[in-house]
């Protein structure tokens, strides 16, 4: 800010008449200039505090939208809270919204005003030709002249969502006696700062509200710095969707490691019980319903490597608990915390691989290759506990810890790749390189905590059941197939070891062709990707419609799925050969995979910034699912015999299969209906707004530092 002074009277008698009067108006051109500046940067302190007022009431409603209708709401009037109806809340946030919007119009107006009549002020002192002032020389009172445009273009540049102005108000500008115009920056080390350290650039905004203070440094990656994940060489993205898989399948085969080890495992803790046979599974799954709820925020706080390492190290652990058990209750609960830890993999890998790789094409193919690979561990398990457990049934866990702990080593060279948590490192070693404590990451000011964690993580999941047919059914879906699915390892020795006499180990062999089904699945989600992608660049109308991008495949899946369990019923009979039951499992293999591809993408592509939460939906329900159902297994399938047991689970698969026909017929209208996908469509609208503006914005300061640099030159 400019100061005002006035013409002392040695300096009147210095210059003529005509000089004088020409300075006289100068000198009142910068001492009007002053007093805007002051005005201005009123008027920005005060449209600051509205916009935060308003954010405050936007996040509240926000809230308020979680809500039952019928609920009552504690509202504060005076010193005392009253509770109201949900509605009458609204209204009154709404009604308070509404009067926030007018003032900031009439603030916005009168910032407008200002700007205009310092923007004259700039026009007509600009190739100003003046007299020096006292003992000034001419050039250095035109470089005040050349300071007082500095100030109005800097003032033009200044709006509230840049938070862009370099100066406080208790800071003015000196024209020092060599003709230089300096502007004191608001923190001793502002200079080296703002430089780009390493590639991170920085950019300032005000404190909200405390204009006064230092400025806010926020650290962020420049377009093409090799830092940002997403620029990262395709070798070290390879290795991390290695990573990826390798966890995954150590903990899809932690699952279902007990599957075939169980007729070692009951007579050893004279377990007699066939309920209790199932547990040790189940409990497992169990662990796949509570640890998802923790570990996928708590890596987006503390980093996916840390997360993703210190529970693949107690996993490993109770992995070597359960060798050692010393009696069944202890078994159980070792089995449980395993499922918890195991289900960190689940739970942060598809946030690993969104992390690097920023081509959703790419992405789609790894998320692919994942899902597929998570099927290897519970068909390699079976294999593994029938041949090994006829040792021992200790040596199957200790299997599992050597597998576990070579993993550990290849995993343990897992860079972070959570770009926030990058970006909080350099923030922190800038601080203290630079001694300026007002350097930040975004993630360092973003609100957490327990109600947060509430609202978002729990909550959100929850009413999306509730209230999003979409991800209900989908859910409903998933959980069927997905526990079906675990029922298989009940169903399994049942019908090879039963009815075709099979040791364990050999019986183990039969889920192979379920593997084989889900790499043929793969197969065809890449092929159908690639004929997708395709009609996208043909501008084909079908690709635009957002439910014949995924849906199709679970259209192709759902009948398979159908067949392979009338034909695995049917078959099964002493009188046909292993073969043909066995064979059963490659429709089966195909038709899980192609639902999961096919739903969970869908899932993602019609909620965007919600599907965490609707993925977060889908993993809770499956795994109560595949939980409870495989209790069932064995009092259905000896009291239905096979081929019924196996028809029961084939007609309800069949009412599922219409699912995604459903979606296909009514996904747009129901999209249309849902809260979360309108809440998403004016989200998008408003960054399209925010994002023209922001043009316009761009290119009004352009203009005016092409007008400045013309004035300067003329």
């Amino acid at each position: 800010m400019l100061t005002n002074f006035e013409l002392s009277k040695e300096d009147e008698a210095a210059v003529g008449k005509d000089e004088l009067e020409v300075r006289r108006e100068d000198q009142d051109k910068i001492n009007n200039f002053s007093r805007l500046h002051q005005r201005e940067t009123t008027l920005e302190d005060e449209l600051r505090t509205k916009a935060k007022d308003k954010e405050d009431l936007e996040e509240l409603s926000t809230e308020l939208e979680l809500a039952d209708e019928d609920d009552k709401i504690p509202y504060k009037i005076g010193d005392t809270f009253v509770s109201l109806p949900l509605s009458e809340v609204q209204e009154m946030l709404a009604s308070s919204t509404e009067k926030i919007e007018e003032s900031v119009s009439a603030v916005e107006g009168k910032l407008s005003t200002v700007r205009e009549e310092m923007e004259q002020l700039k026009i007509r002192g600009q190739g100003r030709q003046c007299a020096p002032l006292g003992n000034m020389s001419r050039s250095e009172y035109s470089r005040g002249l050349q300071c007082l445009n500095h100030d109005v273009a800097v003032s033009s540049d200044t709006h509230v969502e840049d938070k862009g102005s370099e100066r406080s108000s208790g800071q003015p500008d000196n024209i020092h006696s060599d003709g230089d115009c300096t502007h004191r920056p608001s923190t001793p080390s502002a200079e080296d700062t703002r430089k780009v350290d390493n590639g991170i650039r920085v950019e300032e905004e005000d404190i909200h509200g405390k204009p006064n203070q230092d400025k806010r440094i926020i650290v962020s990656f420049p377009d093409g710095n090799p830092e940002n994940p997403y620029n990262w060489h395709m070798r070290k993205k390879v290795y991390i969707l290695l990573a990826g898989i390798v966890a995954v399948i150590n903990s899809t085969l932690g699952s279902s490691l007990p599957s075939n080890a169980i007729n070692y495992i009951a007579p050893y803790f004279h377990v007699n019980d066939e309920q209790q046979l199932v547990l040790p599974i189940s409990l497992f799954l169990v662990g796949y319903v509570l640890g998802p709820l923790f570990f996928g925020p708590l890596s987006e706080t503390y980093g996916r490597r840390v997360i993703m390492l210190s529970s693949f190290v107690v996993f490993t652990l109770f992995t070597m608990a359960c060798a050692l058990a010393p009696n069944w209750p202890a078994f159980l609960v070792f089995r449980l915390m395993c499922g918890i830890n195991a289900s960190s993999a689940i739970a942060v890998v598809g946030g690993l691989y969104a992390d690097v790789f920023g081509n959703p094409v790419i992405r789609g193919r790894a998320m692919a290759i994942f899902m597929a690979a998570t099927t290897c561990g519970p068909m390699l398990a079976p294999l593994i506990s029938g041949f090994v457990s006829v040792v021992s049934w200790r040596w199957t866990f200790w299997v599992g810890l050597i597998v576990a702990g070579a993993s550990l080593v290849f995993l343990s060279f897992l860079p972070e790749t959570y770009g926030p948590i990058i970006l909080k490192k350099r923030a922190i070693r800038m601080r203290k390189e630079s001694a300026n404590p007002n350097i930040f990451a975004a993630i360092e000011l973003e609100k957490k905590g327990a109600r947060q964690m509430m609202t978002i993580t729990l909550m959100r999941p929850i009413h999306m059941i509730v209230y999003e047919a979409i991800v209900l059914f989908t859910c409903l879906y998933l959980s069927i197939a997905y526990a079906i699915f675990y029922l298989f390892f009940e169903a399994y020795p049942i019908i090879f070891e039963g009815i075709y006499h099979m040791n364990t180990g050999v019986a183990g062999l039969a889920f192979l062709p379920i593997l084989i089904g889900a790499v043929i699945a793969l197969g065809i989600f890449i092929w159908y990707d690639t004929v997708l992608q395709r009609a996208k660049k043909a501008n084909a109308h079908w690709a635009s419609i957002e439910e014949y991008r995924r849906l199709p495949l679970a259209c192709l899946g759902g009948p398979l799925y159908v067949i392979s369990l009338f034909w695995l019923g049917w078959s099964a009979s002493p009188h046909i050969h292993w073969i043909v039951p066995m064979l059963a499992g490659v429709p089966f293999g195909m038709g899980f995979m192609l639902i999961f591809m096919a739903l969970l993408n869908y899932i993602t592509d019609a909620y965007e910034v919600y599907a965490a939460s609707g993925m977060a939906a889908t993993s809770c329900c499956r795994s109560i699912f595949g939980a409870i159902l495989p209790l069932a297994a064995a009092p259905m399938y000896k009291s239905l015999g096979v081929s019924w047991a196996s028809s029961l689970l084939g007609f309800l698969s069949l009412a599922m299969s219409i699912i995604p026909f459903a979606f296909i017929k009514y996904g747009d209208r129901i999209r249309e209906n849902s809260k979360f996908c309108q809440e998403l469509k004016a989200r998008k609208e408003q960054i399209a707004m925010e994002k023209a503006k922001d043009e316009t914005v761009d290119k009004r300061h352009a203009a005016t530092l092409e007008e400045l640099e013309s004035g300067e030159k003329g």
